[in-house]
């Protein structure tokens, strides 16, 4: 499952439209990895921040 750096993740939302599982949401500033994530590591590429982590 994808990990997420808290003190990196600048909430911009990017990985959410990125992930064909629909695995992420992002509430305000809370963003969360569901259990239909499957570790495709898209999410990851994407994130401007390196705040992802498989």
């Amino acid at each position: 499952m994808i990990k997420i750096n808290r003190e990196r993740c600048m909430y911009c939302g990017g990985c959410v439209g990125v992930c064909p599982a629909n695995a992420l949401t992002l509430n305000e500033t809370m963003l969360t990895v569901s259990e239909a994530c499957n570790d495709c590591g898209i999410c990851v590429k994407f994130c401007p921040v390196g705040a992802l982590e498989v």
